[in-house]
């Protein structure tokens, strides 16, 4: 992790670098792509989790049934 010194010299460059209008447009964008990044996340291990309980299920049902 970088100290505050170093924080600050990073923050000194992306100014530099982006100027001050397009900071927020960048932290806007940054931020949607981590939520939607999350939201797969989530949705992928919905998916996986409801694939466990149905093979689950399906082998609840076979072993009462035989």
């Amino acid at each position: 992790m970088p100290n505050s010194g170093e924080l600050m010299i990073l923050l000194l460059i992306i100014i530099v670098l982006f100027g001050g209008k397009k900071i927020p447009e960048l932290a806007k964008g940054l931020g949607k792509g981590i939520r939607e990044f999350n939201d797969a996340k989530d949705g992928i291990k919905n998916e996986i989790e409801s694939g466990l309980k149905e093979k689950d299920n399906v082998r609840s049902n076979t072993g009462n049934n035989a």
